[in-house]
């Protein structure tokens, strides 16, 4: 999806269709019109206009790491040694880039960044931590937490009533 930094006001009714898109946004735009009392079209327009504004960003299928062979889930606190834009920025596209990486934000505290990674093996764990992070001068260190269950997992963003 096209993402744009246009800002646009939200209505209830935009709010109602955004709350069902996140449960399961195969949802039919009919199914969605009824609930929202609204015709199918104006529905479509709403979520058209949504994802032109990038508050839609993607619609997707959530998998179960472990049902595709990827049971381990590492959260990861990165440390960097210097804190310039361009190394930053350079770590960013780094983490970012690897498909074993779920999701890397930059953050404030002790740590610089914090990644959510998962894997089939610790095996692969440690191939993973070598090309980032050993094979990486500006890594300073780096602190590996594993997942022993998977509590609550999901990007849902609570809306305003």
């Amino acid at each position: 999806m096209s993402q744009s930094s246009s800002s646009i006001t939200l209505d209830s009714f935009d709010l109602a269709i955004l709350s069902i898109l996140q449960r399961d946004s195969s949802t039919p735009q009919r199914v969605i019109g009824e609930a929202v009392n609204l015709s199918a079209p104006a529905v479509q327009r709403r979520i058209r206009r949504m994802e032109e504004a990038g508050v839609i960003q993607a619609h997707v299928a959530i998998v179960d790491p472990a049902q595709v062979g990827q049971p381990i889930t590492i959260f990861v606190e990165v440390e960097v040694i210097s804190e310039t834009a361009e190394l930053i920025d350079a770590a960013k596209r780094e983490f970012a880039s690897a498909p074993e990486v779920q999701q890397c934000y930059y953050v404030t505290g002790e740590a610089d960044f914090v990644l959510v990674v998962v894997v089939p093996t610790m095996t692969a764990y440690e191939a993973l931590t070598r090309r980032l992070f050993f094979g990486n001068n500006n890594v300073k260190r780096f602190r590996t937490f594993v997942a022993m269950d998977r509590v609550k997992v999901g990007l849902t963003v609570p809306l305003p009533k």
